[in-house]
């Protein structure tokens, strides 16, 4: 599976990978063509497939492949599907395996016509769900937990799809952000939690248009409106646009992993800019973890706009001491442990000039297995840095996500097993430091009385979980109670240096 091309950690795999992209645009003549643009706004919410479905009111046509955008659209391809709905999905899988099969949106015929969906995040009840509509005689055809929505609209007894749809959505649990069609009606519904974002926008000539992240509104053209709200579900055809509350809304819990890592520095959620965001976590975690140091860097490209809060706020010079090369292929297989750490070598290279006999402060937004911290390190010591100090600017990753975003195992989870004085020796570093959760939720939402209005969920560092998932392990703590050696920085002694599938219906 590839990782994502941006972060720092996903260079090596080392990082929770995006789960998926969703696009929708309802009343424009190219539907087809703005939602191509939109997904590749959002191919860095996932690389393993893309497709598009479009509708001209009578026919619905779609096209779906493995890899990126690139690789499974060119002209002849938009030029196929004509009309002025279309859906659009690009995916990163966390249920179902990535193969052509299960690549979205998934596209149906049932009594009520032709329906497509797609679907970014994860339903924690699809496989109870699954086997009870197998067990009563439907037949899938993918593995993934988004085609348990699609059964249950299809034996619906209502004759409308806005209908219809609430009717699946108060069966399944756990996060989604849904983009649905059929040929002249575009659909858009997020979770009661809204794990997953969703927004609202429109084009100068009135075409309404709903995507993951409001970055893809700025590259094709469209004005943001708003963010569809948790349990809402937003319904566009002839008579205009409508709301209607889907699924009655729980406790607001946006996956606060968007703000540190997955969503691009030009989008914006629940009004904050995630650039601005992700500057105030580096200056809060040198506020809070300060270092004597010579330049402060970032690991490309996500850790980059924290690495500057930090040094701004440390009064230490930002420096460029990693670059990343961007043309490396999202297939590139490395298959042993040198194999692995030469592929961090083509991909990331130090800037000996720069960080040659300095103190280095590393900062990245996390640390999931740590391998590829390790083999950074490793960089920065065989460019000539005289040390290296790691700043986390998110708490340690403890526990497994359930609600769209694909991670190891618990067992992988290296602060799921070490102490931070062991992962700074384990990936060595001279010095290392996390944010605190409450840190980070103060940061995030502005909002200094965590866990009493915890407004984001940080279930992968605290263990609490929103929607119950069945062998979930950890009881959320009212407060941060770390083990005694995980709280602060750890200090060490000073080292030495695509195939693709086309339809009409």
């Amino acid at each position: 599976m590839p990782g994502s091309p941006r972060g720092g950690a996903a260079l090596g795999g080392d990082a929770p990978r995006e789960a998926c992209g969703v696009f929708g645009v309802w009343g424009h003549p190219d539907a087809a063509r703005l939602t191509y643009y939109g997904l590749y706004a959002l191919q860095h919410r996932g690389q393993e497939s893309a497709g598009i479905v479009a509708s001209d009111g009578e026919r619905v046509s779609f096209h779906r492949g493995m890899g990126l955008v690139s690789e499974v659209f060119d002209d002849e391809r938009i030029a196929g599907l004509p009309g002025s709905i279309a859906i659009g999905h690009v995916r990163y899988s966390t249920t179902g395996a990535s193969r052509l099969a299960n690549a979205q949106p998934i596209v149906v015929r049932y009594r009520g016509g032709t329906l497509a969906l797609a679907h970014n995040g994860n339903l924690v009840n699809a496989a109870a769900l699954r086997s009870t509509l197998e067990d009563e005689g439907s037949i899938f055809q993918t593995t993934v937990d988004s085609e348990v929505i699609a059964h249950i609209v299809a034996r619906s007894r209502r004759d409308r799809l806005e209908e219809a749809l609430p009717e699946a959505l108060r069966q399944v649990r756990g996060g989604y952000a849904l983009v649905v069609m059929n040929r002249d009606t575009l659909l858009a519904a997020r979770d009661p939690n809204g794990f997953r974002p969703l927004s609202l926008g429109r084009y100068p000539d009135g075409a309404w248009v709903v995507a993951s992240e409001t970055c893809a509104f700025d590259s094709t053209g469209a004005e943001f409106v708003r963010e569809v709200q948790p349990g809402e579900m937003v319904v566009v055809d002839a008579a205009g646009l409508r709301s209607t509350q889907a699924v009655r809304p729980g406790k607001p819990a946006l996956c606060v992993f968007e703000y540190i890592y997955f969503a691009r520095p030009d989008s914006n959620l629940e009004g904050r800019n995630v650039h601005a965001v992700r500057k105030a976590l580096g200056a809060r975690l040198a506020r809070d973890f300060p270092v004597e140091a010579d330049i402060v860097t970032g690991v490309p490209d996500s850790s980059v706009s924290a690495a500057s809060g930090y040094a701004e706020a440390a009064g230490i010079p930002l420096e460029m001491g990693l670059v990343k090369n961007r043309y490396i292929g999202r297939t590139f297989i490395q298959p042993s442990a040198s194999a692995r750490d030469f592929g961090v070598r083509l991909k990331l290279n130090a800037l000996r000039k720069v960080i040659e006999g300095k103190r280095v402060v590393l900062v990245d937004d996390s640390i999931v297995r740590g391998t590829t911290s390790k083999r950074i390190v490793n960089l920065l010591r065989q460019a000539g840095a005289a040390e290296v100090h790691m700043r986390i600017s998110s708490p340690p990753y403890r526990h497994p996500c359930y609600y769209g975003i694909d991670t190891s195992a618990e067992g992988e989870l290296i602060a799921a097993r070490m102490s931070v004085e062991e992962i700074r020796e384990a990936v060595g570093a001279d010095s290392l430091a996390y944010l605190s959760t409450r840190a980070l939720h103060e940061t995030v939402t502005g909002l200094p009385d965590w866990p009493v209005a915890e407004r984001c969920c940080m279930a992968c560092f605290t263990g609490h979980y929103y929607v119950p998932v069945d062998g979930a392990r950890g009881k959320y703590a009212l407060e941060e109670t770390p083990p005694p050696d995980r709280a602060g920085p750890a200090d060490g002694p000073r080292r030495a240096a695509g195939r693709g599938g086309r339809c009409r219906w």
